[in-house]
This record gives structure tokens, sequence and C-alpha cells, in this order.
């Protein structure tokens, strides 16, 4: 297939505020930059004002029910849009959703692509099989060299399909020399961080295997060896009613830790965010896919301390742009805290250069279009990657 305006449609559950929505949004604007048509299949949701700006085409499906009959309704939804829209390949990004497209792509003999987001185990009968089909595409893209080691290990996806591209942070948006005072002081006030304050911040669901509980411990052990002041902040969506926020709320208060915390909520200026922070610390208790919000914070040169598990890890150099402490280990994670935290100027200095350098050179959104964009060339004999690269030509 070697049509000049390639019609890509990308199906996912709804176009929410993570991380599998924000790789489509921006492989959709990737899609159009490269002069090709940009379709999305799914729920609305709070980024489909960003889809629609960069020139992407929504098509509302309830593509999250996980019913057999409600996979096998949007399969045939799918394979009625690829055929009105003449769509030229499939991106699947989530189980439900990529189920239908496996069923419509074969049915109209569609090439499919899928990207493996999450962790997803396999924990009881029926479940790697549920997986599979993000193992099944034409192409198989995994996110991480952890989610690489697992398709070939788990799913034995082949070398002949398999294509590592990492996530990426955008540069732009990511740049601590656009970060005016006004931004950053506006989030401290919101949060009540008194000026010269240290921050520790932790970025992320309020879920239990994010190590919200486990930062707590580290900090009890900080303020024995570092009594003067500093403070958390949980930068995620925190409902009071909510049973884990009580727990986390009660264990501060036993550990005397209650003025040294603050919940933040939903944070829509995170460069601000981080250009507040410290050090950045995702102490996730089990292993991360990938950890988006470990390139963010280089990008923004800001020091991180990552678990050595997962996916997260391989994007830090240790004592370079952070540290890597083992998982579950208060002990460790309050000695690295409190390494960065007592950092020289110029050390600091040192670091903020390196990690946005860093990040650069290996984890940038362009570079991950760019990389997606070369595997659908791949699969139609087109040139979206090269005419992304030059849009001149």
């Amino acid at each position: 297939m070697s049509r000049h305006r390639p019609h890509i449609l990308q199906v996912l559950p709804a176009l929410g505020m993570g991380g599998i929505e924000q790789g489509t949004v921006e492989m959709a604007e990737a899609i159009v930059a490269a002069g090709g048509r940009a379709f999305v299949a799914g729920a609305t949701g709070a980024l489909l004002p960003r889809l629609l700006s960069v020139g992407a085409i929504h098509i509302e499906l309830p593509l999250g029910q996980k019913s057999p009959i409600a996979i096998l309704r949007n399969s045939r939804a799918l394979a009625e849009i690829i055929r009105a829209e003449g769509i030229d390949l499939v991106h699947a990004r989530s189980r439900a959703p990529a189920w239908a497209a496996w069923r419509a792509t074969r049915r109209t003999r569609t090439p499919l692509v899928t990207t493996w987001h999450g962790v997803h185990k396999a924990s009881f009968p029926g479940k790697k099989r549920y997986n599979s089909v993000l193992a099944r595409g034409a192409r198989v893209i995994a996110i991480s060299t952890y989610i690489a080691t697992r398709l070939r290990e788990d799913y034995r996806v082949g070398e002949d399909r398999l294509r590592l591209i990492p996530r990426g942070a955008d540069m732009a948006r990511f740049d601590p020399d656009l970060i005016n005072g006004a931004r950053i002081q506006a989030l401290a006030e919101k949060w009540q961080v008194a000026p010269g304050t240290p921050v520790i911040m932790l970025p992320g669901r309020l879920t239990r295997w994010k190590g919200q509980l486990l930062l707590l411990r580290a900090m009890a052990l900080l303020q024995t060896i570092m009594p003067g002041p500093w403070l958390a902040v949980l930068v995620g969506p925190a409902d009071p009613g909510d049973t884990y926020v009580q727990e986390i709320e009660a264990t501060a208060r036993r550990l005397g830790l209650s003025e040294r915390l603050r919940f933040a909520g939903l944070c829509q200026d995170m460069p601000a965010a981080y250009a507040l922070a410290d050090v950045v610390a995702v102490p996730s208790l089990r292993p991360e896919p990938f950890g988006r919000v470990v390139i963010e914070a280089q990008a923004m040169g800001r020091p991180v301390v990552v678990s050595a598990q997962g996916g997260a890890m391989e994007t830090v150099l240790p004592y370079r742009t952070g540290i890597l402490v083992p998982p579950d280990d208060a002990a460790a994670l309050a000695e690295a805290l409190h390494q960065i935290l007592t950092l020289s100027d110029g050390a600091r200095d040192l670091l903020a250069e390196t990690a946005r350098h860093h990040i650069a050179e290996n984890y940038t959104t362009r570079q991950m279009q760019s990389a997606t964009l070369a595997v659908y060339d791949e699969l139609l004999g087109t040139c979206l990657a090269d005419q992304f690269r030059d849009p001149d030509q």
C-alpha cells in the first residue's frame, strides 16, 4: 500500500488523562503532521479537545466494554468504520479494544499494530489468553526493555514482529527555562509550601502499589537525620472518602508527619510542579511498565529516586540523574532522599544538566512518534517517518 495520505485508526477505551490516552493523541498529531489522516475510536474524555485540535477525527464507540458480546458488537462496528473510511492500518493499545480490532482487521484484511502499555499479570486461568491479543499484531510495540523481555519470554513474540519504542517527554513543554516564577508560586501557595522549603514530590495515582505509604515510612526515618523544614507533596487525585487516602492520613498522624504532608490533588501544570520539587520520588512496589513521570522529571532537570525494577529504572543514570533503590526498602529510600536534598548547588546544577541532556538524547516525544510512524511504514510501504522528520520534502 503506497497511498500518499494513509488513513490510520487508533483504538482505545476512552480519551482520559493516562499514558495510553496521551500517547494516542501524540501519535494522532504525528500522523497528521506526516500527511496522513488520523482517526481515533473510543469513548470521549478529557483529552478529546486536544485530539480534535491536532486535526484528528474522533469516532464515539464504547470500546472499553469487556463482555464477549460487546467485543463482538464493537468488532463489527470497527469493520464498518475500516471499510467506510478506507482505513489502511489499525493501532490498538488496550486489551478489550484490541480484541475487537483483531477480529475486525482479520475480517477486512487490514494490518494491526499493538502496543503493550501495562504489566498485565496472568494471575488466573484465562488471563494470559486475554492479554495475548496485545501480542498478536503484525508489529508489537514494547514501551520498555522490561516489557519487551516479557513479550519474548511469556508470549513468544519474535524479533521479526517486536519493536522497542520507549515513551517520550515533550521537551518544549517540560523545559525549565520556560517556567516562570508566577506559575511555581501559584502552586506553592495552593499547596502551602513556604518559601525555601525543600519539597519531595510523588506524582501518581493514589493507589497502594505506587508506594505512598512506603514514602511515609522513609519520611519518618528522614526526619531523625534531617529535622529541619522539608515536606512531601502527593500529586494525584485524592478523594477524602477513599479508604486508601484515609489510611495515608492516619499513618501520617501516627508517624508525626501530618505537617510535612500535602495532598495536591490533580495538577494541570505538571512542568511547574516539577519545578517546585527538589526531588521526585517514584517508589513503586511493583514494576512500572515504563514510568513517564521519571522522564518528565529528568527533562525538567530534577533528580529522581526510583525503585530498581521494571521499566522506570531503565531511564535513570545512577548517581548522575538520580538514585535507584531496592523496592519496598524504607531505609534505602530515606538515605537516597537525604543524599539528594543535601546536594551542593554545583552538584545539583550538574545533575540537572545531565538529566535534561539524557532525556533529550533518548526519550523525547518526537523520537517516539518518528519510530512509531516507521513501524506503520514497514507495513504500508509509506514514508510517513521521513515526511515527519523533514516536512518540507
